[in-house]
Protein backbone atom coordinates (compact mmCIF):
# COMPACT_ATOMS: atom_id res chain seq x y z
CA UNK A 1 0.00 0.00 0.00
CA UNK A 2 2.82 2.54 1.02
CA UNK A 3 4.38 1.92 -2.43
CA UNK A 4 1.18 2.44 -4.40
CA UNK A 5 0.68 5.21 -2.10
CA UNK A 6 3.69 6.51 -3.16
CA UNK A 7 3.43 6.33 -6.84
CA UNK A 8 -0.21 7.87 -7.03
CA UNK A 9 1.90 10.42 -5.39
CA UNK A 10 4.33 10.71 -8.04
CA UNK A 11 2.04 10.98 -10.86
CA UNK A 12 -0.43 13.49 -9.60
CA UNK A 13 1.94 15.93 -9.67
CA UNK A 14 3.37 14.91 -13.09
CA UNK A 15 -0.33 15.17 -14.83
CA UNK A 16 -0.61 18.65 -12.86
CA UNK A 17 2.59 20.00 -14.16
CA UNK A 18 1.52 18.70 -17.81
CA UNK A 19 -1.49 20.54 -17.49
CA UNK A 20 -0.17 23.67 -15.93
CA UNK A 21 2.67 23.94 -18.97
CA UNK A 22 -0.10 23.63 -21.76
CA UNK A 23 -2.29 26.11 -19.67
CA UNK A 24 0.51 28.60 -19.83
CA UNK A 25 1.36 28.34 -23.71
CA UNK A 26 -2.55 29.69 -23.88
CA UNK A 27 -1.91 32.30 -21.55
CA UNK A 28 1.68 32.69 -23.36
CA UNK A 29 -0.10 33.43 -26.75
CA UNK A 30 -3.02 35.61 -25.15
CA UNK A 31 -0.24 38.05 -23.96
CA UNK A 32 1.63 37.47 -27.61
CA UNK A 33 1.89 41.74 -29.00
CA UNK A 34 1.65 40.39 -32.50
CA UNK A 35 0.10 37.65 -34.93
CA UNK A 36 1.03 36.28 -38.09
CA UNK A 37 -1.90 36.18 -40.45
CA UNK A 38 -1.30 33.28 -42.92
CA UNK A 39 -3.96 33.24 -46.21
CA UNK A 40 -7.28 31.72 -46.61
CA UNK A 41 -7.84 28.33 -47.50
CA UNK A 42 -10.53 27.01 -49.72
CA UNK A 43 -12.75 23.86 -49.29
CA UNK A 44 -15.34 22.00 -50.25
CA UNK A 45 -18.07 20.57 -48.44
CA UNK A 46 -17.55 17.09 -48.43
CA UNK A 47 -13.89 17.47 -48.97
CA UNK A 48 -10.77 17.71 -46.73
CA UNK A 49 -8.42 20.83 -46.26
CA UNK A 50 -5.09 20.76 -45.36
CA UNK A 51 -4.29 24.32 -42.57
CA UNK A 52 -0.45 24.36 -42.86
CA UNK A 53 1.58 25.15 -39.66
CA UNK A 54 4.18 26.92 -41.41
CA UNK A 55 7.37 28.45 -39.38
CA UNK A 56 10.34 29.86 -40.74
CA UNK A 57 13.64 28.41 -41.34
CA UNK A 58 15.79 26.35 -37.80
CA UNK A 59 12.20 26.80 -36.29
CA UNK A 60 12.14 23.86 -34.31
CA UNK A 61 8.76 23.24 -32.49
CA UNK A 62 9.08 22.19 -29.36
CA UNK A 63 4.76 22.57 -28.63
CA UNK A 64 1.80 23.39 -30.63
CA UNK A 65 -1.36 24.05 -30.06
CA UNK A 66 -4.27 24.41 -32.86
CA UNK A 67 -7.57 26.06 -32.01
CA UNK A 68 -10.62 27.07 -33.65
CA UNK A 69 -11.46 30.63 -32.89
CA UNK A 70 -15.12 30.93 -34.59
CA UNK A 71 -18.17 30.88 -33.32
CA UNK A 72 -16.92 30.13 -30.51
CA UNK A 73 -12.86 29.38 -29.32
CA UNK A 74 -12.38 25.59 -28.64
CA UNK A 75 -9.19 23.13 -28.85
CA UNK A 76 -8.50 21.21 -32.02
CA UNK A 77 -5.36 19.43 -31.52
CA UNK A 78 -2.27 19.60 -29.76
CA UNK A 79 1.69 18.51 -30.23
CA UNK A 80 3.30 18.15 -26.64
CA UNK A 81 5.69 16.52 -25.44
CA UNK A 82 6.49 14.32 -28.76
CA UNK A 83 2.66 13.65 -28.61
CA UNK A 84 -0.13 14.57 -30.88
CA UNK A 85 -3.80 14.56 -29.49
CA UNK A 86 -6.92 15.67 -31.18
CA UNK A 87 -9.37 14.31 -28.73
CA UNK A 88 -10.76 17.56 -27.88
CA UNK A 89 -14.30 17.73 -27.27
CA UNK A 90 -15.27 20.16 -30.14
CA UNK A 91 -17.12 20.22 -33.40
CA UNK A 92 -14.56 19.24 -34.95
CA UNK A 93 -14.19 15.72 -33.16
CA UNK A 94 -13.99 12.87 -35.20
CA UNK A 95 -12.64 14.84 -38.10
CA UNK A 96 -9.18 16.38 -37.38
CA UNK A 97 -5.86 14.39 -37.96
CA UNK A 98 -2.57 16.48 -36.81
CA UNK A 99 -0.20 14.92 -39.42
CA UNK A 100 3.66 14.84 -38.52
CA UNK A 101 4.50 18.09 -40.01
CA UNK A 102 2.12 19.44 -37.41
CA UNK A 103 -0.46 20.76 -40.30
CA UNK A 104 -3.93 20.26 -39.22
CA UNK A 105 -6.32 18.09 -41.50
CA UNK A 106 -10.20 18.52 -41.26
CA UNK A 107 -12.20 16.22 -43.44
CA UNK A 108 -15.43 15.67 -43.88
CA UNK A 109 -16.09 19.35 -44.48
CA UNK A 110 -19.28 20.61 -43.27
CA UNK A 111 -20.91 23.86 -44.21
CA UNK A 112 -20.35 25.36 -41.10
CA UNK A 113 -16.93 24.81 -40.64
CA UNK A 114 -16.06 28.40 -42.15
CA UNK A 115 -14.13 30.34 -39.88
CA UNK A 116 -10.59 31.65 -38.41
CA UNK A 117 -8.00 28.65 -36.84
CA UNK A 118 -5.20 29.97 -34.91
CA UNK A 119 -1.85 27.71 -34.13
CA UNK A 120 0.59 28.55 -31.47
CA UNK A 121 4.38 27.06 -31.96
CA UNK A 122 7.14 27.25 -29.44
CA UNK A 123 10.53 25.81 -30.34
CA UNK A 124 13.38 24.56 -28.30
CA UNK A 125 14.71 27.91 -27.02
CA UNK A 126 11.40 28.96 -25.95
CA UNK A 127 10.03 31.36 -28.56
CA UNK A 128 6.95 31.24 -29.72
CA UNK A 129 4.90 32.53 -32.88
CA UNK A 130 1.20 32.74 -33.39
CA UNK A 131 -0.53 32.02 -36.90
CA UNK A 132 -4.11 32.92 -37.92
CA UNK A 133 -5.69 31.09 -41.12
CA UNK A 134 -8.59 31.74 -42.22
CA UNK A 135 -11.24 28.69 -43.65
CA UNK A 136 -14.18 29.27 -45.98
CA UNK A 137 -16.15 26.20 -47.27
CA UNK A 138 -18.03 26.58 -49.81
CA UNK A 139 -20.73 24.19 -51.43
CA UNK A 140 -20.32 22.35 -55.00
CA UNK A 141 -22.08 24.06 -57.72
CA UNK A 142 -25.27 22.13 -59.07
CA UNK A 143 -26.41 22.33 -63.01
CA UNK A 144 -27.90 25.56 -63.92
CA UNK A 145 -31.51 25.81 -65.09
CA UNK A 146 -31.90 27.82 -68.25
CA UNK A 147 -35.36 29.34 -69.59
CA UNK A 148 -35.78 31.35 -72.40
CA UNK A 149 -38.48 34.01 -73.03
CA UNK A 150 -38.82 35.35 -76.64
CA UNK A 151 -40.88 38.55 -77.20
CA UNK A 152 -44.22 36.73 -78.88
CA UNK A 153 -44.91 38.36 -82.11
CA UNK A 154 -48.59 39.39 -83.07
CA UNK A 155 -48.32 38.06 -86.65
CA UNK A 156 -49.13 34.70 -88.23
CA UNK A 157 -45.84 33.50 -89.60
CA UNK A 158 -42.41 33.45 -87.54
CA UNK A 159 -40.38 36.26 -87.30
CA UNK A 160 -37.07 36.88 -88.90
CA UNK A 161 -35.76 38.22 -85.91
CA UNK A 162 -36.84 38.06 -82.61
CA UNK A 163 -36.01 39.37 -78.89
CA UNK A 164 -34.99 36.96 -76.71
CA UNK A 165 -33.88 36.61 -72.68
CA UNK A 166 -32.12 33.52 -71.42
CA UNK A 167 -32.85 33.05 -67.86
CA UNK A 168 -30.20 31.52 -65.99
CA UNK A 169 -30.57 29.82 -62.00
CA UNK A 170 -28.40 27.71 -59.92
CA UNK A 171 -31.36 25.84 -57.17
CA UNK A 172 -30.09 25.33 -53.27
CA UNK A 173 -26.61 27.25 -53.31
CA UNK A 174 -25.49 30.70 -52.31
CA UNK A 175 -22.26 32.71 -53.00
CA UNK A 176 -22.30 32.26 -56.84
CA UNK A 177 -21.14 34.15 -60.06
CA UNK A 178 -22.79 33.97 -63.19
CA UNK A 179 -21.22 34.33 -66.53
CA UNK A 180 -22.37 33.83 -70.27
CA UNK A 181 -20.56 32.28 -73.64
CA UNK A 182 -21.78 32.22 -76.89
CA UNK A 183 -20.34 28.90 -78.11
CA UNK A 184 -17.97 28.87 -80.84
CA UNK A 185 -16.42 32.16 -79.96
CA UNK A 186 -12.97 32.80 -77.79
CA UNK A 187 -13.27 33.95 -74.37
CA UNK A 188 -16.55 33.97 -71.38
CA UNK A 189 -17.41 37.32 -71.89
CA UNK A 190 -20.46 38.84 -73.53
CA UNK A 191 -21.44 42.54 -74.16
CA UNK A 192 -22.64 44.22 -70.12
CA UNK A 193 -25.07 45.91 -71.83
CA UNK A 194 -26.92 42.87 -72.38
CA UNK A 195 -26.76 41.55 -69.04
CA UNK A 196 -29.15 42.46 -65.95
CA UNK A 197 -29.94 41.23 -62.28
CA UNK A 198 -26.40 40.96 -61.64
CA UNK A 199 -25.76 38.55 -65.12
CA UNK A 200 -28.43 36.12 -64.33
CA UNK A 201 -30.61 37.23 -67.75
CA UNK A 202 -28.90 37.90 -70.95
CA UNK A 203 -30.84 39.71 -73.71
CA UNK A 204 -30.16 38.54 -77.25
CA UNK A 205 -30.66 39.70 -80.65
CA UNK A 206 -31.25 36.42 -83.31
CA UNK A 207 -31.66 36.34 -87.04
CA UNK A 208 -31.85 33.40 -89.63
CA UNK A 209 -27.73 33.01 -89.42
CA UNK A 210 -28.36 32.56 -85.78
CA UNK A 211 -30.43 29.46 -85.77
CA UNK A 212 -28.00 27.01 -84.90
CA UNK A 213 -26.11 29.28 -82.08
CA UNK A 214 -25.64 28.26 -78.85
CA UNK A 215 -25.33 30.26 -75.76
CA UNK A 216 -23.92 28.66 -72.16
CA UNK A 217 -24.63 29.42 -68.96
CA UNK A 218 -21.79 29.02 -66.34
CA UNK A 219 -22.31 29.46 -62.62
CA UNK A 220 -19.32 29.23 -60.20
CA UNK A 221 -18.10 30.14 -56.93
CA UNK A 222 -13.91 29.63 -55.85
CA UNK A 223 -14.00 25.86 -55.48
CA UNK A 224 -16.48 24.31 -58.63
CA UNK A 225 -18.25 25.38 -61.48
CA UNK A 226 -20.86 24.11 -63.98
CA UNK A 227 -22.86 25.32 -66.84
CA UNK A 228 -26.19 24.45 -69.15
CA UNK A 229 -26.48 25.22 -72.70
CA UNK A 230 -29.41 26.18 -74.93
CA UNK A 231 -29.86 27.62 -78.52
CA UNK A 232 -32.57 29.83 -77.68
CA UNK A 233 -33.45 30.40 -82.26
CA UNK A 234 -35.36 26.71 -81.59
CA UNK A 235 -37.92 28.83 -79.18
CA UNK A 236 -38.08 32.03 -81.51
CA UNK A 237 -40.52 29.72 -84.25
CA UNK A 238 -42.30 28.03 -82.00
CA UNK A 239 -45.64 28.59 -81.89
CA UNK A 240 -47.17 31.13 -79.72
CA UNK A 241 -49.60 29.34 -77.57
CA UNK A 242 -51.36 29.32 -73.99
CA UNK A 243 -49.31 28.86 -71.22
CA UNK A 244 -46.03 29.38 -73.42
CA UNK A 245 -43.42 31.39 -71.69
CA UNK A 246 -43.25 35.27 -73.35
CA UNK A 247 -40.25 37.56 -72.29
CA UNK A 248 -43.34 39.76 -70.40
CA UNK A 249 -43.97 36.54 -68.11
CA UNK A 250 -39.90 36.62 -67.12
CA UNK A 251 -40.06 39.91 -66.38
CA UNK A 252 -42.79 39.50 -64.01
CA UNK A 253 -40.75 37.53 -61.99
CA UNK A 254 -37.69 39.47 -62.36
CA UNK A 255 -38.16 42.71 -61.73
CA UNK A 256 -39.59 41.92 -58.33
CA UNK A 257 -36.71 40.12 -57.19
CA UNK A 258 -34.52 42.95 -58.10
CA UNK A 259 -37.02 45.22 -56.56
CA UNK A 260 -36.04 43.38 -53.56
CA UNK A 261 -32.49 43.19 -53.70
CA UNK A 262 -32.44 47.20 -54.17
CA UNK A 263 -34.75 47.69 -51.05
CA UNK A 264 -32.09 45.30 -49.19
CA UNK A 265 -29.31 47.23 -50.24
CA UNK A 266 -30.96 50.85 -49.06
CA UNK A 267 -32.23 48.50 -45.55
CA UNK A 268 -28.19 47.74 -45.50
CA UNK A 269 -27.17 51.38 -46.40
CA UNK A 270 -29.86 52.72 -43.48
CA UNK A 271 -28.78 50.35 -40.96
CA UNK A 272 -25.37 48.99 -41.15
CA UNK A 273 -24.65 46.35 -38.84
CA UNK A 274 -21.36 44.26 -37.69
CA UNK A 275 -20.79 40.83 -37.20
CA UNK A 276 -17.92 38.88 -35.85
CA UNK A 277 -18.58 35.68 -38.20
CA UNK A 278 -16.46 35.00 -41.18
CA UNK A 279 -19.78 35.43 -43.33
CA UNK A 280 -20.87 38.78 -42.29
CA UNK A 281 -21.27 40.75 -45.31
CA UNK A 282 -22.36 44.48 -45.86
CA UNK A 283 -25.07 44.96 -49.29
CA UNK A 284 -23.67 47.80 -50.49
CA UNK A 285 -25.86 49.88 -52.23
CA UNK A 286 -25.65 49.37 -56.29
CA UNK A 287 -26.58 52.22 -58.98
CA UNK A 288 -25.89 49.26 -61.51
CA UNK A 289 -28.71 47.37 -60.18
CA UNK A 290 -31.21 50.39 -60.12
CA UNK A 291 -30.88 51.06 -63.69
CA UNK A 292 -31.47 47.08 -64.01
CA UNK A 293 -34.72 48.08 -62.65
CA UNK A 294 -35.54 50.84 -64.52
CA UNK A 295 -34.68 49.28 -67.72
CA UNK A 296 -36.87 45.59 -67.34
CA UNK A 297 -39.80 48.68 -66.32
CA UNK A 298 -39.79 50.26 -69.13
CA UNK A 299 -39.99 46.83 -71.05
CA UNK A 300 -42.84 45.11 -69.28
CA UNK A 301 -45.00 48.51 -70.06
Amino acid sequence: MLWISVIEGACWPLWRMAMWSLWSLLLWEALLPTVVCGAQVLGQVGGSVLLLAERPPGFQVREAIWRSLWPSEQLVATFFRGSRETLYHSRFLGRAQLHSNLSLELRPLEPGDSGNFSVLLVDMGGRAQTRILQLKVYDAVPRPVVQVFIAVSGGAHPPKTCQAFLSCWAPNVTDITYSWRREGTTGFGLEPSGLFTDGQVLKVSLGPGDKSVAYSCIVSNPVSWDLATVTPWESCHRESAPGKSSYKDMLLVVVPVSLLLTLAGLLSAWHPCCSAGPDSRHIPWSPIRLNNVKFLLQLIR
